[in-house]
């Protein structure tokens, strides 16, 4: 049973997803503010936060840049627009996945065990590439032997990446690989994952030597 922190402040949307998705066997934990949400957060310590976007007060995408600056909790965000303010916003924020309203519950409890299951892999032993040790068994990266915080999707992408270097991998194939979206998927998410990585591994996040882009294709994992 995973701990959920559900917070939305539309009282009829919280109270059917809270009992939706305890149906499908999560435990759920609710929030109506920005506030509220931060102090649950911080007693709760729960698993996964789903995060609506429009919140009264401090507004979704603050209370996404204050979770992902206290630690790896993975969040799913809930946006009523799939325009690019809204998506780009929350990703850039930190969030690991949307979903747009009105959210399906099955649709939404697949987004959650998909973000759930990044943080597992087959073990394979440690990787080691020049500066950056990457332990598949205990799912820990270390950059010049300091350790290198990872939300369970930037992790589930390094793994991705560097299990085969230089082979190039579509942001199509990452997103069904790393993400478990079987559809035409948005590839925004690949890329905004992508840039956070960068900036926790890369000496240059703007001349990277670990996960590197091939133009028109994809990305690959270096050194090549």
């Amino acid at each position: 049973m995973a701990a959920i922190l559900l917070i939305e402040d539309d009282p009829l949307v919280r109270r059917g997803l809270q009992l939706a998705l305890g149906r499908h066997g999560h435990d759920i934990r609710t929030a109506e503010t920005g506030e509220d949400g931060l102090r649950e957060f911080r007693t709760s310590t729960p698993d996964l936060v789903v995060l609506d976007l429009m919140l009264p007060g401090i507004d979704g995408l603050e209370v996404c840049r204050r979770i992902r600056a206290a630690g790896e909790v993975p969040v799913i965000m809930l946006t009523a627009r799939g325009d690019d303010f809204d998506v780009v916003g929350g990703l850039a924020a930190g969030a690991d996945d949307y979903v747009v309203k009105p959210a399906q519950p099955t649709v939404l409890d697949a987004r959650i065990r998909a973000v759930l299951r990044r943080s597992t892999s087959t073990s394979d032993g440690v990787r080691v590439h020049r500066d950056l040790e990457i332990d598949t068994a205990a799912l820990t990266v270390s950059l010049h032997s300091k350790p290198v915080p990872l939300t369970p999707t930037e992790l589930r992408l390094l793994l991705t990446l560097s299990r085969a270097p230089g082979r190039v991998f579509s942001r199509q194939q990452l997103l069904e690989e790393v993400w478990e979206h079987d559809y035409l998927g948005d590839s925004r998410l690949v890329d905004n994952c992508v840039q956070r990585l960068r900036a926790k591994i890369e000496g240059d996040p703007a001349t990277p030597e670990y996960v590197q882009t091939v133009r028109g294709f994809g990305y690959r994992f270096g050194p090549v």
